[in-house]
């Protein structure tokens, strides 16, 4: 082992900079299987960051619950007694154990099947028992509630937390390309989570899961099947000059097809009379494909001049995909260096017919997710390509993230909001990595807020 192996295992600053070079373009392919790179990120990344958690439309009553997970740290997002929402640790603060069990329910309180301690829908410790023989009345309650997320917040109903204090706002940290991500699914309107969230695992680093959504170029030749059965028309899908790149602060991104700034104009001009006609013409026309349906207005003021012509896939750092024109979440949950979780969530308008939602529902679960045509493309390549990794000569040798570097320019409207108008592309892969260096190099997020790469302006 070199001197620069031995660094990474001890997980030293400069070999973890030194895992992604920026200038050439090139990852060192060790970061996906190396345990020691793997707690440090639960620590420097997940642990931080904002999270998703849940929407509102999950948890709209007193004591409703969604379990999710900061990292490997599994949580409990509740609606507790006055209403607020509460992300808490589902660990009690006896012995550990998990308080519950069921991934979504309704409770009155929490308690423990170990011992039976008892907590509130806040998380206050509530009950002990043997309180009195056995603790012999020497214990303080108000110290042993259970672990609450430093912070809790929303962005248009859609719930994020972080364990992290010294965290940046909600709103500071989504930035522009984060909250113009989510606008995409905030954009159509009242929407609700449709209950049941589809879960599978695969056998690949949560990272290369990730850094695919960004990926246009594997579209036409990992999903040639996918286009042979008339599910995507892979040359509307892949068209080399449509291609438009957002890159935003902490490592938000968007990447895909754009709306063309001169079909925009024509749209602007529109009604959302006009906009909902021309949706159900073209969903009539598309017999089953994939369709790019026309927002309405509110999403011009809600994504920016730039944004509202992105159709591609916004990635909020560190692994929540808004994929389907933003009818679908995906969070790709790391579950050791060689193993990645993903969940389905399904997003839908409140004022769909049933028959539309029928029709979504069934288009999205036969797209992605466990029963999904592209995710069974998408899963055995993630995880040859993961698998690679271990090899001891395989492993030694980078990913070549090269495609367009040094090719294009940014953008910038007079609003601030900055793109690149591209072809097909690596320019949100290679964001994606930078900031994964930045932030597992950073001793806190004041480090991080200090030294974290800006957002690229003239040539990248």
């Amino acid at each position: 082992m070199d001197a620069r192996e031995e660094g990474v295992r001890a997980c030293n600053k400069e070999a973890i900079k030194s895992c992604f070079d920026s200038e050439k373009g090139l990852l060192d392919r060790r970061i996906f299987v190396d345990q020691d790179l793997y707690d440090l990120e639960m620590k420097n990344i997940f642990a931080r960051a904002w999270n998703f958690m849940c929407h509102e439309s999950q948890i709209p009553e007193i004591g409703d619950y969604f379990i999710n997970y900061i990292g490997e740290d599994q949580v409990i997002i509740v609606r507790d007694k006055s209403g607020e929402v509460q992300v808490l640790l589902n660990s009690c603060r006896h012995r550990g154990n998990a308080l519950c069990r069921a991934e979504q329910g309704n409770a009155k309180s929490f308690v423990c099947s170990y011992h039976g301690w008892h907590f509130a829908l806040d998380g206050e410790l509530i009950g002990v028992p043997g309180m009195s023989p056995f603790y012999r009345k020497d214990f303080d309650k108000s110290q042993w509630g259970l672990v609450k997320a430093a912070q809790v917040d929303n962005f248009h109903g859609f719930y994020f937390a972080t364990l992290d204090p010294d965290a940046p706002s909600l709103p500071d940290y989504l930035g522009d390309v984060g909250r113009t991500g989510l606008a995409m699914i905030a954009s159509r309107g009242d929407v609700e989570v449709v209950d049941g969230i589809q879960k599978n695992t695969i056998d690949c680093n949560w990272k290369v899961a990730v850094d695919n959504l960004f990926d246009w170029y594997h579209v036409a030749y990992s999903h040639a099947s996918a286009g042979e059965a008339g599910v995507l028309d892979l040359a509307a899908v892949t068209q080399a000059n449509d291609q438009m790149v957002m890159l935003g602060e902490y490592g938000h991104a968007i990447s895909g097809p754009a709306i063309k700034q001169e079909m925009q104009d024509e749209i602007v001009g529109m009604s959302d009379d006009e906009r909902k006609q021309w949706n159900k013409e073209e969903a009539a026309r598309s017999n089953g494909r994939v369709t790019r349906a026309l927002r309405m207005k509110v999403a011009e003021e809600m994504m920016g001049p730039a944004g509202v012509r992105s159709i591609g896939h916004p990635n909020i750092f560190p692994n929540l995909w808004i994929a389907t024109g933003g009818s679908q979440l995906c969070l790709r949950l790391p579950r050791g260096p060689q193993m990645t979780e993903l969940w389905w969530f399904t997003v839908l308008p409140k004022d769909q017919t049933p028959e539309e939602r029928r029709m979504t529902v069934r288009f999205n679960s036969h797209l992605f997710g466990p029963a999904g045509l592209l995710e069974q493309d998408d899963g055995e390549n993630w995880s040859q390509s993961t698998r690679a990794a271990r090899g001891v000569v395989g492993g030694s040798y980078p990913h070549n993230l090269t495609m367009a570097l040094g090719h294009d320019e940014v953008k910038e409207d007079p609003s601030g909001q900055k793109w690149i108008e591209t072809r097909i592309n690596e320019h949100g892969q290679r964001w994606t990595y930078q900031a994964w260096a930045d932030w597992m190099a950073a001793d806190s997020w004041a480090d991080l807020k200090a030294n974290h790469t800006p957002v690229p302006t003239g040539r990248v």
